[in-house]
């Protein structure tokens, strides 16, 4: 057929548009002669007997699958809907679209405008049913050739992820080696960094409080200044992003892990919008490779770390929270006995008052009456002389060993002074360097390269004030003598530099869950015990208690103890009161210094009236124990 057959004049008057894109801006910076090509299509256009020519290339750099919009592929659209476009030049099908609706649209378009569609094979007609399904099949292969291809990337990325050599980004203090794939980065100063962080978080137990610690002692973390090449670094002052995400990933675990997070697909607008980074539970990651590489803390710890945040995460319902501090000792420890709710605390009195424990939820969400209402300093120290009684077999044991976290805490802080230092020395003799090599008639560069040098030599002279601050306290030569701690933990528990977040946690090692009930009679005199789920001890009474106005007393009985399972929460206390410290140490996870059954503190179990009934798992309790539903909590 001659070009008049397949072209007639009165199409020839229109204009014609060739259509330009690359699918990335890789392809537009390298892959040159694609373009040169698509633009060559002008040439086309003429020869085919078209004299108004428009190229459309505002679309150099974006995909094609629908995901992203496309303003060059809008813009054609627009123009085939006045009129006056006579024929569309691409270099194939793929360059128009990869996705079916958009291609399948422009092909409607151009039947109902008499428009032609011209590529290096021909001229085709989208009017005629023939042409219409062979251009058809060009986009369904152009769509199904981007399937396979992210497929076979896809799979062969896993596979190459499957035995840890897929070289993906690693967080700060790993680096990829030539030779021998991943290990430590060999900044000293940053690796001794990264340690302390875990070391703060082993010590305090909370992600916020290492972030304060740490600032106050002036720790930096390094920060890319060139953007996403990770090649040169500023250190500034560490934020709480540096802290979480490094307590967060398990690469510092020595685990190799691929596929942490996912795309989420929506509809707006009509469109299809992709989004990336959104990350998946633990138990979705793809490939989990242990021991895949050296790392800066163990799995286990790893772990427990999770647990630890997790417990200290606002707004989760279920659980033992963690200790935040307060004028009570047992918020989120006790449970209401009757409708397995969580007791809340008030201040009640003048002044400051004093805290009391009360199940109001049911009051509040369905005007029920409340369940219970009791003073909680008397239950507070209940639970205190029992814990107390439970852990002093091994107060000698936990004051050595907080002594020893003690005095390597502290020489851990005085190696990252002195690394600061180090580092602050280098870049004041680089500096002085550059001034000396700039010419001093250059004023502009000069004056500058005077104040960065002044800058360096200032933070010289407070990284060596730190260093001489931290020199100036005696060090230990002996340990001291720790055999009078077992008679006097009272002391060390009440002790000014144990404060009551630090008494909070250091209980919650101990004690899992707490159940209180009050007796009908004596609704001023509360009691409580451990949830029947075979953790920690039971002791009951025999006999009738007296009335009290507001009191709570240790209840103690003859009735046989459970076994307590070791607790698997990790130490939690504050390296710089050695109090406090001690305290902690004697609750080690997985230490053979953990509460024996004998040692085990009680709980205070209500009584009632009305007959015990004789539970298997847990000895003798009350029958206005916590219902069945609270064992999710235990």
């Amino acid at each position: 057929m001659t070009s008049s057959n397949l072209i007639p004049a009165t199409i020839l008057k229109r204009k014609a548009v060739v259509y330009v894109r690359q699918s990335t801006q890789a392809q537009v910076q390298l892959n040159l002669e694609s373009q040169r090509r698509q633009y060559e299509l002008v040439d086309v256009a003429r020869r085919w007997g078209f004299r108004k020519v428009e190229v459309i290339d505002e679309d150099l750099g974006r995909t094609a699958s629908g995901a992203v919009e496309r303003p060059g592929f809008e813009r054609l659209v627009d123009d085939l809907c006045t009129g006056q476009v006579g024929a569309v030049l691409c270099l194939e099908a793929s360059r128009l679209s990869r996705n079916g609706p958009d291609w399948h649209r422009l092909l409607e378009l151009c039947g109902e405008v008499d428009a032609r569609v011209i590529d290096l094979d021909g001229v085709y007609d989208p009017g005629l049913p023939n042409d219409r399904l062979l251009l058809g099949m060009k986009g369904s292969i152009s769509e199904f050739e981007l399937g396979v291809l992210r497929a076979r990337m896809y799979e062969a990325a896993r596979a190459k992820a499957e035995r840890g050599e897929l070289r993906i980004s690693v967080p700060f203090g790993y680096v990829w080696h030539r030779d021998y794939g991943l290990g430590f980065d060999p900044d000293i100063r940053l690796q001794e960094t990264i340690r302390l962080i875990f070391a703060r978080f082993r010590e305090i137990g909370s992600a916020r409080q290492v972030l304060i610690s740490m600032t106050d002692d002036g720790v930096h973390f390094p920060r890319p200044s060139d953007g996403k090449k990770m090649v040169s670094f500023d250190w500034v002052p560490i934020r709480y992003r540096n802290v979480i995400s490094i307590l967060k990933n398990p690469f510092y675990a020595g685990a190799y892990v691929y596929g942490k997070s996912e795309k989420r697909t929506e509809i707006v607008d009509g469109r299809v919008r992709k989004s990336y980074g959104h990350y998946k539970p633990a138990s979705q990651w793809a490939v989990v490779l242990k021991d895949h590489h050296e790392g800066y803390i163990g799995w286990s710890e790893y772990e427990r770390n999770q647990e630890l945040l997790a417990a200290n995460a606002y707004g989760k319902a279920g659980g033992v929270k963690s200790g935040r501090g307060g004028r009570a000792l047992l918020p989120g420890l006790l449970s209401c006995g009757r409708c397995g709710r969580r007791l809340v605390v008030i201040y009640a009195g003048r002044g400051q008052g004093y805290p009391v424990y009360r199940c109001d939820r049911g009051n509040q969400m369905m005007a029920k009456a409340r369940c219970m209402s009791f003073n909680g300093f008397r239950t507070d120290a209940a639970v205190i002389r029992e814990a107390l009684e439970a852990v002093a077999p091994m107060a000698i044991e936990a004051a050595l060993e907080a002594e020893r976290m003690q005095l390597e805490s502290e020489a851990r802080r005085r190696q990252m002074i002195e690394l600061d230092l180090q580092q602050a020395r280098y870049e004041a003799s680089l500096a002085e360097r550059r001034y000396a090599a700039c010419d001093p008639e250059n004023r502009l560069i000069a004056a500058q390269l005077e104040k960065s040098w002044e800058a360096t030599l200032r933070r010289v002279e407070s990284c060596e004030a730190r260093l001489s601050e931290v020199q100036r306290v005696e060090p230990v030569d002996a340990v001291p003598d720790f055999t009078g701690l077992a008679q006097d933990l009272e002391a060390a528990w009440n002790a000014p530099g144990v404060d009551m977040r630090c008494r909070q946690q250091l209980l919650r090692a101990l004690i899992k869950d707490v159940v209180a009930d009050v007796a009908p009679r004596l609704r001023t005199s509360p009691r409580c015990h451990l949830p029947a789920t075979g953790c920690g001890s039971s002791r009951t009474p025999n006999g009738p208690r007296p009335r009290h106005r507001r009191r709570c007393r240790r209840t103690s009985g003859t009735e046989g103890r459970i076994p307590a399972a070791p607790s698997k929460a990790a130490p939690i206390g504050s390296s710089r009161t050695p109090a406090a410290a001690s305290l902690a140490a004697a609750f080690p996870a997985g230490s053979k210094a953990a509460p024996s059954a004998n040692t085990a503190p009680p709980s205070l179990a209500p009584t009632s009236p009305a007959p015990r009934s004789q539970s298997p798992e847990c000895g003798a309790t009350d029958d206005r124990a916590a219902p069945a539903h609270r064992d999710q909590h235990n």
